[in-house]
C-alpha cells in the first residue's frame, strides 16, 4: 500500500487557485515548466504530487512576495493540502524538506507560500525514533517527579569567566532551582570555553547533590559544527553532566539527529533563529510543522516561548505551540515544552490555567536574576507561585501568602494575564 505525506500550505496568488495549486504540486514532484517526453501518464500516476484539498481564505492584506506575477487586484488566498507519495523521497527528513519546502518558496505564480503542517506516515518514526529521554527521562534525571520544572538561564548571557559562572550556579543551586542552561549566545568562545565551563560548574553541582540528594540539571551549550557535537557531548557526560543544549537551526535537523543517536543525556533543543522562517504569514514554515521534525530528530526539550513574552508571538500562538509539542507524534515519547522569554512568577497562574498541565519546563532569566532579593528570591517566587497555581488557588491568594511573589511584583509590575 502506498504511503503519503500530506503537507498543508497557505498560499496567495493572482492565478485561479486550482491552477496555482497544481503548479505547486507539479513543481515539487514530476513536473517542470513544460510537459516533457518522459513525464508519462504512468510516471505521473505513481510519483506526481496531488492536490488533496483546497479551501479559500480571507486575504491578509500583506504585500505580495518579491517577483510575484499577476494582477494584484485578482489575488486570492487559500489553505491547500498537497499529497506527496513517500516513494518520492523515502523516510528522510532532508529529502522530505526538498519536496515540501524546497523550490516552492520561489515559484513566481505565488504571492505568498507558507508550510503550516505536516502529516507524516509511520515510516518516519522507524527511521527517526524521536527523543530518547523526553519528559519521563528528564524528570528522573532532575529528581523532579511531579509539578512544574523550574529553570533559568545564566545571566549575563555572555561575559562571565568560568569561576564567576560557578558562583552564579552555586547561588541558583542553593536556591533550589531544577534546571540551569547556558544562553544560546554562550558557545565555545575563547573567553569562556566549554571545557572550562564544565570543569568549573560540575563540582559545584555535585557538592549540592552530595548535600541535598538532588543535582540541578545543567544544559551546557554544545552547539558547533557537526563533527564537534559528539566530542562536546562526551566532554559533558564524562564530567557527570546530565544535559546538553543544541541550537537546532544552527546545527540543522540532521545535526540534531546525529547527536540524538549518540546522546547519553537529554538534548535541550533551542529554537534560536526560528523567527527567520516562522515569523511571516507570507513565507516560511510554521512552528507546528517545524516542531514535528525537531521532535522526530531527537529533541528531548523544545522551546515554545511563554505567554506575555518579550518577542513577537501572541499568547494564542504560544499556547498553540505548547499544545503542538504535547500532541502525540507517531508513537514517540513526549518532548518537554520549554517556556521562556519574559517569564516571571506573576504568570504562573495564567500559564497553568491556559495549558492545564505542569508537565512544562519554565525558564525565567531576568525573572530570577532580576528579583529584588536576588536569585534566591527569584527562585522562591517562581516556586511559590507555581505551587499555588497547582493547588488551584487564585493569584490574590498567592500574593497574600508569598512575600517573594509580592517582591517580584514590585520589580516586574502588575500581573499581565494570559491575554493582557
Amino acid at each position: 500500500m502506498t504511503a503519503y505525506v500530506h503537507a498543508t500550505y497557505e498560499i496567495e496568488t493572482s492565478l485561479p487557485l486550482q491552477q496555482a495549486a497544481e503548479i505547486l504540486a507539479g513543481e515539487q514532484s514530476t513536473g517542470t515548466f513544460v510537459r516533457v517526453e518522459r513525464e508519462t501518464d504512468d510516471v505521473r500516476a505513481r510519483f506526481a504530487a496531488q492536490v488533496a484539498s483546497l479551501d479559500e481564505l480571507p486575504l491578509t492584506g500583506s504585500a505580495p512576495l518579491p517577483g510575484a506575477v499577476g494582477d494584484p487586484a485578482l489575488r486570492r488566498r487559500a489553505r491547500l493540502v498537497i499529497r506527496y507519495p513517500l516513494d518520492n523521497f523515502g523516510p528522510s527528513i532532508p529529502n522530505l524538506l526538498a519536496a515540501v519546502a524546497g523550490n516552492l518558496f520561489e515559484i513566481k505564480e505565488l504571492a505568498a507560500i507558507r508550510l503550516v503542517d505536516l502529516d507524516l506516515p509511520a515510516e518516519f518514526a522507524v527511521r527517526y525514533p524521536g527523543p530518547r529521554f523526553g519528559l519521563s527521562g528528564t524528570r528522573l534525571l532532575m529528581n523532579a517527579p511531579s509539578g512544574v520544572m523550574l529553570g533559568t538561564i545564566i545571566k549575563p548571557s555572555i561575559g562571565l569567566a568560568p569561576h564567576e559562572l560557578a558562583e552564579v550556579v552555586d547561588e541558583l543551586a542553593t536556591a533550589g532551582i531544577d534546571f540551569i542552561k547556558d544562553d544560546e549566545l554562550q558557545g565555545n568562545g575563547p573567553s569562556s570555553p566549554l571545557e572550562e565551563r564544565v570543569r568549573a560548574v560540575m563540582p559545584v553541582l555535585k557538592r549540592h547533590a552530595d548535600r541535598t540528594g538532588k543535582m540541578p540539571m545543567y544544559a551546557f551549550n554544545i552547539t558547533d559544527d557537526i563533527d564537534r557535537l559528539e566530542a562536546n557531548h562526551d566532554l559533558v557526560v564524562a564530567a557527570g553532566g546530565t544535559c546538553v543544549m543544541a541550537c537546532i537551526n544552527m546545527v540543522g535537523l540532521s545535526g540534531l539527529e546525529y547527536l540524538a543517536r549518540r546522546a547519553e543525556v537529554p538534548i535541550h533543543g533551542h529554537r534560536a533563529m526560528f523567527g527567520s522562517i516562522g515569523r511571516s504569514d507570507q513565507v516560511g514554515i510554521a512552528f507546528r510543522a517545524w516542531q514535528k521534525l525537531a521532535r522526530l530528530s531527537g529533541a528531548d526539550h523544545l522551546h515554545t516561548n511563554g505567554i506575555s513574552n518579550k518577542f513577537y508571538e501572541s499568547d494564542e500562538q504560544v499556547l498553540a505551540a505548547i499544545s503542538d509539542v504535547r500532541e502525540p507524534l507517531l508513537g514517540t515519547i513526549p518532548t518537554v515544552p520549554v517556556l521562556s522569554s519574559g517569564q516571571w512568577a506573576g504568570l504562573a497562574h495564567a500559564t497553568h490555567a491556559a495549558t492545564g498541565t505542569s508537565d512544562l519546563l519554565v525558564l525565567s532569566g531576568g525573572g530570577v536574576h532580576g528579583h529584588p532579593d536576588g536569585p534566591a528570591g527569584g527562585v522562591a517566587s517562581m516556586r511559590e507561585a507555581w505551587a499555588s497555581a497547582e493547588r488551584g488557588e487564585t493569584l490574590d491568594e498567592a500574593y497574600a501568602s508569598s512575600s517573594a511573589l509580592r517582591r517580584a511584583a514590585e520589580r516586574f509590575g502588575a500581573y499581565r494575564g494570559a491575554h493582557g
